[in-house]
């Protein structure tokens, strides 16, 4: 004869499930285990922590995997959800079954050694002791639970790490511009030159639409796009001033594609960081180049023509004090000016001083002529 089952456990699927009134409390939850034996025992700890919390006021323990879900549920708006989830998904194979008042720097330590080992940034690591600091801070302050009960007593000091390997920016010489673009294939050298003369992220290039065109009546020379907050960073509306290069780079794919400005072989193109693009560096010699670096590349450029502050924030979609998308025409042409300073059609001689070591590059100024110094 089998032994009785524990009131309240049931199977569904794989794991043991709990449904069960306790001192007036339901509790309706995955044991997270298939075998009867744990489920009984999870059972059991979880009874008293509703009997301790119900009687005593004793904050019931919850695992950081409870917090994970919980985190997940309440933040389904997020831009950023899907980064947050393959983040945590990693986090959780170290932490998740800990309680939450046992996650501190020391038990963090085997996740940072590891992640480490497998050859990892630290700013990469970064990213995920933000998110359990973020998880930690919410468990201590805003996640009450039906006993009136904080999550957690108090959020423990999260560090981060400091980054010294982080990659710095590599603004481009107009030589090694050159050099790079003339490997790439016809496509890619056409998106390229629209990258470095609007500062766009591989995003809102890839997916840029003819329907984000804006005509301006009084502008007709200008060519103007808005790009929607979905696809932007900082998560608002951004606007997109074309130079002339720019313009022309657009102007050479109207009629290829119906929704898309950008394509190859009548479909839009998912990221620029393609095998093309990997092949041209290596050819050029310029393999520590990234796609990021277009945009530093024309940032670095309008500062150096004496662009203003304020423009170059506007012209590489940074957020600023302004509505992004409410400008006059006065405005909407300084900014096409300052953009067009930076054609290559227009350099004027003013070129960037580059000071290299072998283990960074820095911009630390403008020549009239360009010239290569070690340090």
């Amino acid at each position: 004869m089998g032994r009785k089952r524990t009131p309240g456990l049931y199977k569904r699927g794989e794991y043991w499930q709990v449904d069960k009134t306790i001192f007036g409390h339901r509790l309706c939850e995955s044991t997270g285990t298939s075998v009867l034996e744990e489920a009984e025992k999870y059972l059991a700890r979880r009874s008293e922590d509703v009997r301790q919390a119900n009687v005593y006021g004793v904050r019931p323990k919850r695992s950081f995997q409870e917090a994970v879900t919980k985190f997940l549920m309440e933040n389904q708006h997020k831009r950023s959800l899907a980064d947050d989830a393959g983040r945590l998904k990693v986090i959780v194979q170290y932490i998740g079954k800990l309680s939450l008042e046992s996650i501190h720097m020391g038990s963090l330590q085997t996740f940072m050694d590891e992640r480490r080992k497998q050859g990892l940034k630290t700013r990469t690591i970064n990213h995920g002791l933000k998110i359990i600091r973020r998880i930690l801070n919410l468990a201590s302050s805003e996640w009450i639970d039906e006993y009136g009960l904080t999550w957690l007593v108090n959020a423990p000091k999260i560090k981060l790490l400091p980054e010294h390997d982080s990659r710095k920016p590599y603004p481009l010489s107009w030589e090694e511009q050159n050099k790079l673009f003339k490997e790439l294939p016809a496509h890619l050298e056409t998106i390229a030159l629209f990258a470095v003369n609007t500062g766009c992220r591989d995003q809102e290039i890839c997916q840029l639409r003819w329907d984000w065109e804006i005509k301006i009546p009084e502008l007709p020379h200008l060519m103007v796009f808005i790009v929607p907050s979905t696809l932007v960073k900082n998560g608002d509306d951004r606007l997109v001033i074309c130079n002339d290069t720019a313009r022309d780079s657009v102007e050479s794919e109207r009629g290829k594609h119906p929704t898309h400005v950008f394509s190859f072989r009548g479909r839009n193109i998912a990221r620029i960081l393609s095998s093309g693009w990997r092949s041209a560096r290596k050819k050029a010699g310029l393999e520590h180049v990234r796609v990021h670096d277009l945009k530093h590349t024309f940032g670095r450029r309008l500062r150096s023509v004496g662009v203003s502050l304020e423009d170059r924030q506007d012209l590489l979609g940074h957020r600023s004090g302004k509505i992004t998308t409410h400008y006059s025409s006065a405005e909407l042409e300084n900014l096409y000016l300052a953009a067009n300073k930076v054609c290559e059609a227009r350099r004027s001689g003013l070129v960037l001083t580059l000071l290299r070591n072998p283990s960074r590059q820095l911009i630390v100024g403008d020549q009239k002529n360009e010239r290569l110094v070690a340090v």
